[in-house]
């Protein structure tokens, strides 16, 4: 399925850093950037990672959830965020589709 802009993203049930399973759809009626990345703590994921980081006030000013998905784990999630001080939502994919996710990587916010 091609996303296009508009459409409804489809819904996922991931874990987050602290364990907690998350859907997107416990979201509805919220702005929500999901973001997809390769690795916790590698140089360019730790510079986008503090982009949102240093942007979130913003983005929660405009009621707006953060949603990082990597194939990393649980925990390792866990230590990326206490590490840089990451106040958003880091959910662990390790058995991520490639074909789900890059829908979702090449298309506009939805």
């Amino acid at each position: 399925m091609k996303l296009e802009v508009g459409m409804t993203a489809p819904d996922f049930a991931l874990a987050d850093k602290d364990g907690i399973v998350r859907r997107l759809t416990d979201f509805r009626g919220q702005t929500v950037v999901v973001y997809f990345y390769p690795k916790d703590d590698t140089p360019g994921c730790t510079r986008q990672a503090c982009a949102f980081r240093d942007s979130f006030a913003a983005l929660r000013s405009l009621n707006a959830v953060v949603i990082g998905i990597s194939k990393d784990s649980v925990e390792s999630h866990a230590r990326f965020a206490e590490k840089y001080a990451l106040p958003f939502i880091l959910c662990a994919d390790p058995e991520r589709s490639e074909e789900h996710t890059s829908e979702l990587q090449s298309h506009q916010p939805i």
